[in-house]
């Protein structure tokens, strides 16, 4: 799919560094559980949180603590923020994180954007290039059964592209679990190869010379920081 072509790559990518997808998943689990209860049976988002837990091989024992921990009184509580940020040239990024500390979190995304001399936005200043959605693809021959079947349950596609037997359908995020239902029934151990919702860019640029590698410092910078758990931008890579 056009707009989508690295996700995939970009998941492998980061996904080197195993401690931070760990804790990222343990915090989104135990706030999740926190927030809506702690039986993945009763708690549609817990549920499909840990599949997506177990699909990134995230330890049943991180997985196990982390819902563990929700069932206590008290704890601390994460809040998903969004920064906005100007990269080098044409370059714009939306920064996703989850933190119990505000102020700790803006001051280490800013300072990433200040040693590349580049700066954070406010808000929408950058997101009305970006369209928020849910994005899975997999593997599977018969497009116009799944095609025809999801518009037959009202599912609205945004996108829907077919390359070499692999569909990738995009969604609002709100009908994200009506679309892996219905996924899900036709192919039950569907293996699905992305499976995010996020925040991806109307157009894209490409960068070249200093102005890539510097846009390239920034993304390893942020993604440095602890309470970072995902970034989107326009650049080609």
């Amino acid at each position: 799919m056009g707009r989508f072509p690295n996700i995939a790559a970009s998941k492998a990518k980061t996904g080197a560094a195993k401690a931070k997808v760990y804790s990222s998943f343990a915090k989104e689990i135990y706030q999740t559980a926190k927030n809506g209860g702690t039986d993945p049976n009763g708690n549609l988002n817990l549920r499909r949180l840990i599949e997506k837990a177990k699909k990134e091989q995230v330890p049943n024992d991180v997985i196990n603590r982390a819902i563990e921990k929700a069932k206590g009184a008290s704890g601390e509580d994460y809040q998903t923020i969004l920064y906005e940020g100007f990269g080098p040239g044409a370059s714009t990024l939306i920064i996703k994180t989850m933190t119990d500390n505000v102020n700790r979190t803006v001051a280490e995304v800013r300072a990433a954007f200040n040693k590349v001399h580049k700066s954070l936005g406010v808000t929408n200043s950058v997101a009305y290039n970006y369209d928020n959605l849910t994005v899975v693809s997999f593997k599977y021959e018969d497009e116009e059964t799944i095609f025809n079947t999801l518009l037959e349950q009202e599912i609205d596609i945004v996108d829907f592209e077919n390359e070499k037997g692999v569909l990738t359908i995009s969604v609002n995020p709100n009908m994200q679990h009506k679309l892996k239902d219905v996924l899900e029934k036709i192919m039950p151990n569907v293996d699905y190869l992305v499976d995010e919702t996020g925040y991806y860019a109307k157009d894209s640029v490409n960068l070249t010379g200093e102005e890539l590698e510097d846009f390239q410092k920034l993304l390893h910078i942020l993604e440095e920081v602890e309470d970072v758990t995902n970034i989107y931008h326009n650049v080609n890579l």
